[in-house]
């Protein structure tokens, strides 16, 4: 088997030592040692937005927030789904992962940053949220730990929390979407979206890429 071939390195914020991995047709971000994410698991990172983005499909104007650039897939279909007055702004906390979307992993999505509806924001999603103006998004769509429950980055729960959904409650216009991808549909989050004011539901999605015979799921919370 041909071996990987390391691409870039880069330090996050916490520390941790992201490495971008190359065999063949597939890339492979590494944090800390642990796979992170493979080209290959785009299914799902795909479904997270049009999933969440199939009710705004008529709103004109929408405004999109998206947690997490990752390999480009989640923000490619944000772009597929929206129309052409949608504004489209990606949180991502490692400037590498940025510059990596830029460079080597650009084609994979089809150059989503490219977009002029693209705006990017350097920095954690959880800023961004706080300093969101009253009903400023459409949609809040996260992609940037295994989901709700567990936990791999416990500086995340605040996002997944009562206080965090209440801010996201917040920044969404009414009718608007709170989307979340989780690596399972279990837990209780529906209840956690509920007390913060949401209607919950969840979707299940089966990958089928590198994780083949898993199924993720998409946790979505509607504002009342």
């Amino acid at each position: 088997m041909r071996p990987w071939e390391t691409l870039a390195e880069a330090d996050a914020p916490d520390g941790e030592r992201l490495v971008l991995r190359r065999r063949g047709h597939e890339y492979l971000i590494v944090v800390g040692g642990w796979d992170l994410m493979s080209s290959r698991d785009d299914t799902t990172a795909r479904a997270l937005s049009t999933i969440g983005i199939d009710a705004l499909r008529e709103r004109a104007g929408a405004r999109v927030l998206i947690g997490g650039l990752g390999m480009g897939y989640t923000l490619a279909a944000a772009c597929d789904a929206l129309p052409s007055d949608a504004h489209i702004e990606v949180a991502e906390l490692v400037p590498a992962v940025v510059e990596w979307n830029r460079g080597p992993l650009a084609d994979l999505a089809g150059r989503p940053l490219e977009d002029p509806r693209v705006e990017v924001f350097v920095g954690e999603v959880a800023a961004r949220i706080k300093a969101a103006k009253a009903g400023e998004f459409d949609a809040i769509l996260l992609d940037v730990d295994n989901g709700p429950e567990p936990l791999a980055h416990e500086e995340n729960a605040w996002l997944y929390g009562r206080a965090g959904l209440r801010e996201a409650h917040r920044v969404l216009r009414p009718g608007g979407v709170f989307g979340v991808w989780s690596y399972s549909a279990e837990g209780s989050f529906d209840r956690t979206l509920k007390s913060a004011g949401f209607e919950a539901s969840v979707h299940k999605v089966a990958n089928r890429g590198r994780d083949r015979g898993r199924t993720h799921a998409i946790w979505l919370g509607r504002r009342r």
